[in-house]
């Protein structure tokens, strides 16, 4: 039997796995999907091969083994309790809101559920959990984005900062992963992701920086352990839906509901 995939959310990362799935991947089969606003969430599923049900969010747990977050951050709680509490596998491509709602992790422990994380936009996150099974002195992320990727987040907002005024590269925040996923949620995503792979929000330090001349999200990694040193670039391309996220974001959560099935797994 396949495994039954419900998506919450069809911007433009769950549209795009939504997309790949019906596509067709061996031992996956999309049932059911969830948003907003009912009629507009049916008819982004109108051109799908196999149409999946469209139902609450809150009861995807009930059609699937597998229910996939792509919905705004704010929904993590009302998508993945009620998954959770069914023993589902939830993935959820929200890792800044996790980081203050990791009751959901114990949610999943008591109810025989789990919580997975993509990778994400990102790259290296296989040396930094292996590294991390040893003595870790220090992760840093040093992230730049086009402003339009950066503008209206909290941080900036509330501290009066309008980064589509720059012509020229600034830094904007220096903090912990914990501080920079409460202050751009829809951007440092991840930011989380890196600081649960290794040694936690509040020792990760992460650099978020406008780059107005620059039409790709970078990130640089720099790793220094007992096991090795490293660092690591990644220059993403923007979604062209959502220039907060990466094309590579949807591609990552697509190759991690492919892991759950697949017969030969490559890495950590």
């Amino acid at each position: 039997m396949p495994l039954r995939i419900a998506i919450a959310g069809l911007g433009a990362i769950g549209a795009a796995v939504a997309r790949r799935v019906d596509a067709g991947i061996e031992g996956l089969e999309l049932v059911a999907v969830a948003g907003r606003d009912e009629a507009r969430t049916r008819d982004a599923v109108a051109g799908l091969a196999r149409r999946p049900e469209v139902m609450p969010s809150a009861r995807l747990g009930e059609a699937a083994d597998v229910v996939v977050d792509c919905a705004p951050g704010p929904q993590l709680g009302e998508i993945a309790e009620p998954a959770l509490d069914r023993g589902r596998i939830v993935v959820t491509a929200n890792a800044a809101v996790l980081l203050d709602r990791m009751d959901l992790v114990e949610r999943a422990r008591a109810r025989g559920g789990r919580v997975i994380v993509p990778t994400g936009a990102l790259l290296g996150l296989d040396a930094v959990r292996a590294a991390a099974e040893s003595r870790v002195d220090s992760v840093t992320m040093i992230t730049r984005k086009p402003p339009k990727g950066l503008a209206g987040a909290p941080y900036l907002v509330q501290n009066g900062i309008d980064v589509m005024s720059f012509t020229e590269s600034t830094r904007v925040f220096a903090g912990s992963a914990r501080e920079a996923a409460r202050g751009f949620p829809a951007n440092v995503n991840v930011a989380a992701a890196l600081s649960l792979a290794g040694i936690g929000p509040d020792r990760t330090r992460i650099e978020i920086w406008a780059e107005p001349t620059s039409g790709r999200n970078q990130h640089t990694i720099e790793v220094e352990a007992e096991a090795a040193r490293f660092t690591m670039t990644i220059a993403g391309v923007p979604s062209a839906e959502n220039p907060r996220t990466g094309r590579l974001t949807p591609l990552s959560v697509v190759a991690c509901l492919r892991g759950l099935v697949s017969p030969l797994r490559v890495g950590t």
